[in-house]
């Protein structure tokens, strides 16, 4: 049976730094409060002309190098983004393009924070099928370009930044186990209202920014992820105990402190990087996993599960061994 083992991450987090010294100049706010709600003590923003592709480039290349294999070894690129920078073609075309691996499946996954996630998901049932041998998957967004810099409540969470992980078919055990979900019922607890095809209000003064509810969205969150991990690990004759690493979406740190407490879950084993990065959207993951990874927490042999959350709702998890 072919399995799908991660074999290389990468990061990458655009130059720009905003600190909460520096929204304090921009917004009523300080940045004790800041931290007292949310955990974030900064975030990364692109530079004007950076774009979503270019985030997703840099991120990629790194997580090829420590694959070590070259971009013409690639055989599919999954992308989970919000922020694609065309309407069409796909972040994952262009990447390719770029890359110079042509001719592979490339394709977009819109999942909000949930999108690496899925994308990941995907590309293993393509490795599992015999479809793939080596699959990119990315999560990349420069998600402050929707975000309304006057919101309190959303501008301090969102900064912008790219995470990558190269999978590989392989004899040895890698993905165990996944799970997917979705509820449309939710998505006014977190959107944004304007669309291409939508007959939304025009004259809406903030129609094309992020618009959150953030206590309902905080109960959804932690309530969901709380039943999905156990889920999962019910299913897989497992216990929170056995897991080495949790790796959540970096919403913010009260949800994730939350998350632990409601699993019985230590918190010095969840990887937390909200502090530095604050919510990156589909990103969050993958550059959580790639910090790790490289600071030497995370060794092989590891059992890890990662967690997506986000807008829609969707949400969903992965078991793996790394």
């Amino acid at each position: 049976m072919n399995y799908s083992r991660i074999i290389g991450t990468g990061g990458y987090l655009p130059e720009k730094i905003l600190t909460n010294a520096d929204l304090e100049q921009m917004i009523h706010t300080t940045a004790e409060w800041i931290v007292e709600r949310t955990g974030v003590e900064q975030r990364h923003i692109a530079a004007p002309g950076e774009t979503t592709c270019d985030l997703a480039e840099q991120a990629s290349r790194r997580a090829l190098a420590a694959a070590g294999i070259e971009p013409r070894d690639i055989d599919l690129i999954i992308i989970g983004t919000t922020t694609p920078d065309h309407v069409f073609p796909s972040v994952a075309t262009q990447l390719q393009h770029r890359l110079g691996c042509y001719g592979c499946p490339a394709f977009d996954v819109q999942a909000v924070c949930t999108g690496f996630v899925y994308s990941l998901d995907i590309a293993n049932r393509f490795i599992r099928t015999g479809a793939s041998r080596h699959a990119l998957v990315v999560g990349a967004d420069t998600f402050t370009r929707i975000i309304n810099w006057q919101d309190r409540g959303t501008c301090i969470l969102f900064g912008d930044g790219a995470g990558a992980v190269v999978l590989e078919a392989s004899e040895e055990p890698g993905i165990i186990d996944s799970r997917l979900h979705a509820d449309g019922r939710y998505k006014e607890l977190l959107w944004v209202p304007a669309g291409i095809s939508s007959s939304y209000d025009k004259t809406r003064k903030n129609a094309a920014f992020v618009e959150m509810r953030g206590s309902e969205v905080f109960k959804v969150a932690v309530t969901t992820l709380k039943e999905i991990t156990e889920q999962i690990l019910t299913a897989n004759n497992m216990e929170v105990s056995d897991l080495h690493w949790l790796i959540p979406h970096q919403a913010n740190r009260r949800i994730l402190a939350a998350t632990a407490k409601r699993l019985g879950l230590p918190e010095h084993r969840m990887v937390d990087c909200v502090r530095i990065h604050g919510n990156t959207s589909a990103a969050s993951v993958p550059l959580a996993l790639d910090v790790a990874v490289r600071d030497g927490r995370i060794q092989r042999g590891d059992t890890l599960l990662l967690e997506g959350f986000g807008g829609g709702f969707t949400w969903g998890v992965v078991l793996l061994i790394y």
